[in-house]
């Protein structure tokens, strides 16, 4: 049972593809992923992560489609991908030596239903001076992240500590996504059998 991923994020494929081994397609929804005023963190990125599957279900209505939206959540301000290096680094100086939350908001598609939930993880940075950090910057690696980091690379040696789910950090908490297709339907047993 062919799934659709409607993501352009390497992480999320990867984790299908590769740590599940699951026989996934993956097309990138044309969508805007302005967060505007939602009203809070976690409806944000629920309703972002629907647009997504919505897009893909459009193409393929007979097909569970997922969609997924990460953001950064820090003293009220929502934090998405960084748009140049000097907010990259206003990102990561916020987020210096300080919790944070990380949202992931998941949606499953299916023959015209959807249904949606999300995860947050407590992310703690460790404290750094300022040439760690335009050394990361240096890098590039969290220029295409939320929150200006990947976990899954080098920013590792940004975290200090995590409470919550490490998968949701990265982008596609697999827990989560796992119930809501139960809900849709797919069973966890028929998931550990869908293989390439």
């Amino acid at each position: 049972m062919p799934i659709v991923l409607s993501s352009n994020s390497p992480r999320r494929r990867s984790l299908l593809s590769e740590l599940l081994g699951w026989d996934v397609f993956f097309i990138s929804p044309d969508v805007e992923e302005n967060v505007g005023d939602f009203g809070s963190p976690s409806k944000a990125v629920e309703l972002l992560a629907e647009k997504k599957a919505l897009f893909g279900a459009k193409l393929y209505p007979e097909r569970y489609v997922i969609g997924a939206d990460t953001l950064v959540y820090m003293d009220g301000r929502t934090l998405g991908k960084p748009t140049s290096k000097e907010e990259a680094l206003d990102m990561l100086s916020l987020l210096n030596g300080r919790t944070h939350e990380v949202y992931t908001g998941v949606a499953v598609a299916k023959a015209g239903r959807i249904i949606s939930d999300h995860e947050v993880t407590k992310v703690t940075f460790r404290r750094m001076d300022i040439k760690a950090l335009l050394a990361y910057l240096d890098t590039e690696e969290g220029m295409d992240k939320a929150g200006a980091y990947g976990i899954q690379g080098k920013g590792a040696l940004l975290v200090e500590r995590i409470e919550g789910c490490y998968f949701n950090v990265v982008g596609l908490p697999l827990a989560t996504l796992s119930k809501v297709l139960e809900r849709m339907g797919w069973p966890l047993e028929a998931q550990w059998r869908c293989v390439k």
